[in-house]
């Protein structure tokens, strides 16, 4: 029986764009409800965290569910979990179109995020297992400009679907694209751990009720308080959760199981930097992509559609540039070198960007501190995920992928409410209310005053965020210190045969 890596040409292409379509769109409706939020909170008479959940609780399904639908994956077929995602995001994506109410579409929106990660773990596993060498980093290199263009044209498909027809009408169109890809996944090949273990419920239990409920206690700290009751249970209970997770793993691995995630995994130092590299990313991109669209329609009377062009700035090098970053890998520049230089890159245009910001900021202002952005970003999207699934064999691919984009997607999640909980705080601290800030924070129309209290609040929160990124990027450079080898095996030593790999086709 041929194995997934060893699939006809026809197939992986095939495979390649189904994958891709799923992996552009899907981000896409998550950055893209960014600039609807405004619209949606006028519509739906509603603010602050009840409104910022239409974001959050896309994010917190899609990391809570993403490791868990990669291992599944493995077990029962990635084309089975990857057509399933599909439905899943389609229907509920529907339904946040015709919610009537916050507390539907914030319902709605979690379930589209359950979908995604359905989608996302398994599509990027199955590239895993058909592609290998240097085709795998090509394949990867279009993963993350695909990924890192849906994301950032998000913001201005949207804006402009907005404005034009209504927010409703942008979740309309993201399902009808949806469905697109459920229908071709009907002809994507499939792969599966050969030997199917019983699966790990109650591990799968306890990190997607753990994961949640403190991604939950994140949310509720700015908008209760980090002492509240409705804070401080949930955040117990979610890291008692994830300590009782790690727990059944071990047991699990030590019993010659088949556990949802192989804490060794965590524990592999080569494997680990690249994750963290990618959190650094997604610490470095969340706050201009979240807030700096709801600034400047805040502060500098930007209509949805403007505030999503802006983002072209994001968009455009962030296309371009894990081309250029797989070619420098694959022609011997050290990945190591790639991803510390965007971390580098990453801090420096958010201290720049914090420093440009003031009410009535135009456009050409913005295109030097967001290109420079978009550039380190795309330098190293797509490396990360292609030498991360080499030191992992084939079986593991799923896990290692779901574990991966659990990273991505937990990460934002958390700096969503990291950002936006620094963000209140500070604007509270200038206007003394919390309502005020939760409306200017909102993207409100403002007067001048508290516009420049925005502008303020902003600036810091970016400089912040800046001094974050560096902290990390020194962590991933220690990690990889003794790792500059990754280029050379992702370029000349394929992955493993696919012994307990099988590739299954109708």
């Amino acid at each position: 029986m041929p194995t997934a890596a060893h699939a006809p040409a026809h197939r992986g292409k095939t495979t390649l764009a189904v994958v891709l379509l799923g992996l552009f769109t899907l981000p896409m409706a998550m950055s893209g409800t960014t600039v609807a939020l405004p619209r949606i909170g006028a519509d739906l008479d509603t603010s602050g965290a009840a409104l910022n959940w239409v974001v959050t609780g896309y994010f917190l399904a899609a990391s809570s569910f993403m490791l868990v639908a990669g291992s599944l994956g493995d077990l029962y077929g990635r084309r089975r979990l990857f057509s399933l995602g599909a439905l899943v995001y389609t229907v509920s994506t529907v339904a946040s179109a015709a919610a009537q109410n916050i507390l539907l579409l914030d319902l709605a929106r979690i379930m589209v995020g359950v979908g995604a990660a359905g989608v996302m773990a398994t599509g990027t596993a199955l590239l895993a297992t058909i592609f290998e060498g240097p085709a795998r980093t090509k394949a990867f290199a279009l993963v993350g400009t695909t990924g890192s263009v849906g994301v950032s044209l998000g913001p201005t498909v949207s804006g402009a679907i907005v404005d034009s027809l209504g927010w409703r009408a942008t979740f309309l169109a993201y399902a009808a694209v949806g469905a697109v890809i459920l229908i071709g996944s009907a002809v994507l090949p499939d792969a599966r751990a050969e030997v199917r273990p019983k699966v790990d419920k109650a591990g799968a239990v306890a990190f997607i009720s753990g994961l949640a409920l403190t991604l939950f206690a994140l949310t509720q700290g700015s908008a209760q308080g980090w002492t509240a009751p409705a804070t401080l249970l949930p955040l117990a209970l979610g890291l008692g959760l994830l300590v009782t997770f790690v727990r059944i793993e071990r047991r699990i691995s030590a019993a010659g199981g088949r556990p949802i995630l192989d804490i060794s995994l965590a524990g592999n130092r080569r494997f680990i930097a690249w994750p963290l590299g990618s959190f650094a990313l997604g610490v470095g991109m969340t706050g201009t992509m979240i807030f700096l669209p709801t600034y400047l329609q805040g502060t500098s009377g930007y209509s949805a559609r403007e505030a999503g062009l802006v983002l072209l700035f994001l968009s455009v090098p962030m296309a371009v540039l894990p081309q250029l970053g797989a070619r420098l890998a694959n022609r011997g520049v050290p990945p190591r070198t790639l991803l510390l230089t965007s971390l580098a890159l990453i801090a420096t245009a958010n201290l720049w960007l914090g420093a440009a910001l003031h009410p009535g900021i135009g456009a050409a202002e913005l295109a030097g501190p967001v290109g420079l952005l978009g550039s380190a970003i795309g330098l190293s999207l797509g490396i990360i995920d292609a030498h991360a699934l080499t030191m992992v064999e084939p079986s593991r691919t799923g896990m290692a992928s779901g574990f991966l984009n659990t990273v991505r997607g937990g990460t934002g999640a958390v700096m969503l409410t990291v950002f936006a909980t620094v963000l209140i705080a500070l604007l509270e601290a200038r206007t003394g209310s919390a309502g005020t800030a939760g409306r200017i924070s909102s993207g409100v129309s403002q007067g001048a005053l508290q516009a420049a209290q925005f502008t303020e609040s902003m600036r810091l929160t970016l400089w912040a965020v800046a001094g974050l990124v560096l902290a990390l990027g020194l962590v991933v450079g220690v990690l990889t210190r003794s790792g500059g080898t990754t280029a050379d095996r992702t370029k000349t030593d394929p992955a493993p045969p696919a012994k307990a790999t099988t590739l299954q086709t109708r």
